[in-house]
């Protein structure tokens, strides 16, 4: 048995984890997804405060309430920023970590830097509420652009998107403790599409081989539950 911590990405929440978690309750193991501040079912306690740090601390948090240990972090999308943030600030309580079509930044670098072509854009379209700068609102559009096709899913998974604060993307990721985050064993799952943008390999060396790729949109954990279930459950399997 394994415990994991599925870490969503920008205007999601835990919700998106639902199929995926369903299916590792199910084998036997011990699965938390939660919403980050300001997000998900918590998008009414937004404030201006919230940034990277901010979903860093409050996942370390939860780590430490709960006192897990060899917890596997997964971290889609944006996500990858965060449980990058969690294994360096807290080393101790990481087994293992997951990106899931994910941002993979070096020390120093925002998600806006990281992932300029698809960031940038996203600053022309910036608006306030409650003092917040926000990017990413929702649209029935979103859905077909995270590769979600079918009508039903695409129209549930618009119901539940929420805004992104800006500072999210826009903070920079300043490694404390790189040395222990980087002996902490690492796997991808990688959408095929987007490969070509990605340092394959470095991805390959420090995965150790660790790297699965599939022909899917970028809501994977959506579009293919039991296929990145299985993969988790790689995953936990290699820890054993």
């Amino acid at each position: 048995m394994a415990t994991f911590v599925l870490v969503h990405g920008g205007g999601h929440g835990g919700w998106c984890y639902q199929p995926v978690a369903r299916r590792l309750q199910a084998a036997g193991h011990v699965v938390y997804a939660p919403s980050l501040p300001g997000m998900g079912e918590h998008q009414h306690l937004l404030h201006p405060d919230i940034d990277l740090n901010c979903h860093i601390d409050d996942v370390v948090a939860l780590l430490r309430s709960e006192d897990l240990s060899d917890a596997i972090l997964v971290g889609h999308s944006y996500g990858g920023m965060v449980i990058t943030g969690i294994a360096d600030r807290a080393p101790d309580r990481v087994g293992h970590r997951v990106y899931l079509d994910a941002a993979y930044p070096k020390d120093g670098e925002s998600l806006h830097e990281h992932a300029f072509a698809n960031i940038d854009p996203l600053r022309s379209m910036t608006y306030v509420e409650k003092g917040v700068d926000l990017v990413m609102k929702p649209d029935p559009m979103h859905p077909a652009f995270f590769g979600i096709h079918d009508p039903e899913l695409a129209q549930w998974t618009f119901e539940r998107l929420t805004p992104q604060p800006w500072k999210c993307f826009s903070q920079k990721l300043v490694f404390h403790n790189e040395v222990a985050m980087r002996a902490i064993p690492e796997s991808h799952i990688i959408c095929t599409s987007t490969k070509p943008g990605r340092d394959m390999a470095l991805i390959t060396t420090r995965s150790q081989g660790r790297v699965w790729d599939i022909d899917t949109g970028h809501d994977l954990m959506l579009t293919e539950p039991d296929w990145i279930a299985a993969r988790l459950e790689d995953v936990a399997a290699s820890m054993a």
